[in-house]
């Protein structure tokens, strides 16, 4: 490679970094935004959120295209190679992040037309919860610290359990007063997408351990079991057969 080549394909790697980066900050704004429409009952915001989320993919497809060129043209290797990949699964994470803040508003918005219940306020902790995972993951890709990305993959089984327990609370207001069924049932909607939208953080961290160190972060993943999934079988039991 010239110098002149090696010195474009530096430039066209931190403008994706920079795509990212962006494409992160659109994320947690709306994830974050979309916490406070649901918890202040804020119609104006929550449809804000929902209309913002374009913005999101847009970028996506742009970076998408631009990874696409430079696997074409550049056809790089090593580090290069896995800030390439590693910008395609990112994006790919981000984007699915937008679509659940924006599911989380479309909830608020329903949720708004019920009386306001207490454990909304569980709901939205649990929301500040994964906009710090989020945050944290995406200051991590900036600074290049693997320590940050360890932090948030250890992390996981926090909202996990938060879901877990707000299950339990929500089916129980449920049980016990028939008015609770349907925004408790949003809520619960709500609390599972900000389950999932810890999966992804962790997801990220395992890609940004990877591109900073070309190893895995590791197999076992924390995680705590889901009340709303059935136990699996024992391996020697006659349903696993």
């Amino acid at each position: 490679m010239t110098e002149h080549t090696v010195r474009a394909f530096t430039e066209e790697l931190e403008a994706l970094g920079a795509d990212l980066n962006r494409m992160g900050g659109y994320s947690e704004q709306a994830l974050s935004d979309a916490i406070t429409a649901m918890a202040r009952r804020d119609a104006g915001l929550a449809r804000t959120v929902i209309d913002g989320d374009k913005k999101i993919d847009e970028l996506q497809r742009e970076i998408e295209r631009k990874i696409m060129r430079l696997l074409a043209l550049r056809q790089p290797l090593g580090r290069d190679l896995r800030q390439t990949v590693a910008a395609l699964k990112l994006a790919g994470d981000l984007e699915r992040i937008g679509d659940l803040a924006k599911n989380i508003a479309k909830r608020a918005l329903t949720i708004q037309e019920f009386d306001p219940i207490a454990l909304t306020r569980s709901v939205e902790r649990m929301g500040k919860i994964a906009v710090t995972q989020l945050k944290q993951i995406l200051d991590t890709f900036a600074s290049h610290e693997v320590a940050g990305a360890v932090s948030v993959w250890m992390q996981d089984e926090e909202l996990d359990e938060h879901y877990n327990s707000l299950f339990r609370e929500l089916l129980t207001y449920m049980m016990e007063d028939p008015r609770m069924i349907g925004p408790g049932a949003h809520l619960l909607f709500v609390a599972k997408n900000l389950e999932r939208i810890g999966d992804h953080c962790t997801n990220m961290a395992e890609v940004i351990y990877y591109l900073e160190t070309g190893e895995d972060i590791g197999t076992d993943r924390p995680k705590a079991v889901d009340p709303a999934m059935p136990p699996l079988p024992p391996p020697n039991s006659e349903s696993s057969k």
